[in-house]
């Protein structure tokens, strides 16, 4: 059907993210503007404590969410509460050609403090460095086509990851493993969101607005991980310590960081790196074995379960230069097989940064923050340049300051919710 017909036929869903009643979204309808594909989406939205709330809208056709989707308005981080409030939906670009069923609107408000229930949390950055602010939508599965380039480059998602408990570090039997992953039972009692993807050169770009990376073929770069970038460079400020003391006595980073931009642009204050129990976590996805595809490593060195999962130097590393293709060197985001909760890339590509000092692990734990100080932080996974035995999930790397930048060294993104 044309737009004109099923805006016509449009059915609301609501979704309004509310604790004790006090954010609720009501009245939500629509109106198509004469003689073009232009969609008015008007809505109230009534908060009992904040005066500034993030709202996300989805569109959807048979249920099935609409990638892309072109809105703008009362959407995103800041807006206040009231009626009236007003979202322009450019349906051009999403309606290719002729579709049956209704049209669905899904508005989500969001106070701080209850999150959506959807299971992955998108965060617009197409605006660039000079955006004022970047929307924020959540999905309820995975869009109609896949993960596109878009959610690699022009958007950033993450995956809702469910509180639990699970067994970190290796067993005496895997092979390679380390004097330092002596196995212990970690609970994690929030859920949390983690980045689907490494964040990539691209995303870099949009949010800083410079390329740091080695591999910055501009024919190549967008969708490969961003690397040769530091624990500084993405959340604090060294030279503030004072001020703003680091990680974990505090959670505060430097306004001028990636997450410093990302935290102030979409309102979610709770953005950050992963603790390293997170990562691990997240990595294993219920698994128990040195991959997160279930099985173990066969080889110290060239191994062809670790080449099912990740980039590493037998299966693309090798051969690099910094002009190259990403059949060398880094792979684009996402080339290899994601884990039972659909996170790609743990496993090789690039050494992701977590939040944690460096330090022994100090048995049984709830929610642990890491040692309280420390030389050196975590990197975990693995990346491109190394051997099989090295892209564990229990694998813990601990040789790099908090300044260090180097081309096999990026990270993912999370953000623990209340």
């Amino acid at each position: 059907m044309g737009v004109r017909q099923a805006v016509a036929a449009m059915a609301v869903m609501l979704a309004g993210a509310c604790l004790a009643g006090e954010v609720a979204v009501t009245n939500v309808r629509a109106s198509q503007h004469t003689g073009s594909k232009l969609v008015d989406i008007f809505y109230d939205v009534a908060s009992g404590d904040s005066d500034r709330l993030t709202v996300s809208a989805a569109i959807m056709t048979n249920g099935v969410v609409v990638p892309d989707s072109c809105l703008i308005g009362d959407v995103g981080a800041g807006v206040r509460p009231g009626a009236g409030k007003r979202i322009v939906w450019n349906a051009g670009p999403d309606w290719n050609g002729p579709r049956s069923g209704s049209v669905r609107v899904s508005i989500v408000a969001d106070d701080g403090r209850v999150l959506s229930t959807g299971d992955y949390l998108v965060i617009d950055l197409s605006g660039g460095a000079s955006a004022g602010s970047y929307p924020v939508t959540y999905l309820g599965g995975v869009p109609v086509g896949g993960w596109t380039d878009t959610y690699k480059t022009a958007k950033l998602v993450l995956r809702k990851i469910p509180a639990g408990t699970f067994t970190m570090g290796s067993p005496t039997e895997e092979r390679e493993r380390d004097h330092d992953e002596a196995q212990h039972a970690v609970t994690l009692t929030k859920p949390f969101f983690i980045g689907v993807f490494e964040v990539t050169q691209r995303q870099w770009e949009l949010v800083m607005g410079n390329r740091p990376s080695f591999f910055n073929n501009a024919e190549y770069y967008a969708a490969r991980p961003v690397e040769q970038v530091s624990y500084y460079d993405i959340r604090e400020n060294p030279d503030n310590s004072a001020i703003s003391p680091h990680w974990p006595q505090s959670a505060q980073v430097h306004a001028d960081s990636f997450i410093g931009r990302l935290r102030a642009k979409t309102g979610l204050t709770a953005l950050d790196l992963p603790t390293e129990s997170q990562w691990e976590y997240a990595c294993r996805a219920g698994t128990e074995t040195a991959l997160n595809s279930g099985k173990n490593l066969t080889s110290t060195e060239q191994d062809a379960n670790v080449a099912e999962v990740g980039r590493y130097w037998y299966n693309g590393g090798s051969g690099y230069s910094q002009g190259c293709a990403p059949t060398a060197g880094t792979a684009i985001a996402g080339s290899y097989l994601p884990n039972a909760w659909g996170l790609y890339d743990m496993h090789g590509n690039a050494w992701e940064w977590c939040l944690d000092w460096y330090g022994t692990y100090p048995g049984a734990a709830i929610d642990p923050m890491g040692p309280v100080a420390g030389s050196v932080r975590m990197l975990r996974g693995g990346s491109w340049i190394i051997n099989a035995r090295f892209c564990r999930s229990a694998n813990r790397s601990y040789y790099y300051w908090p300044d260090y930048r180097h081309f096999l060294v990026g990270f993912r993104a999370a953000m623990t919710l209340p």
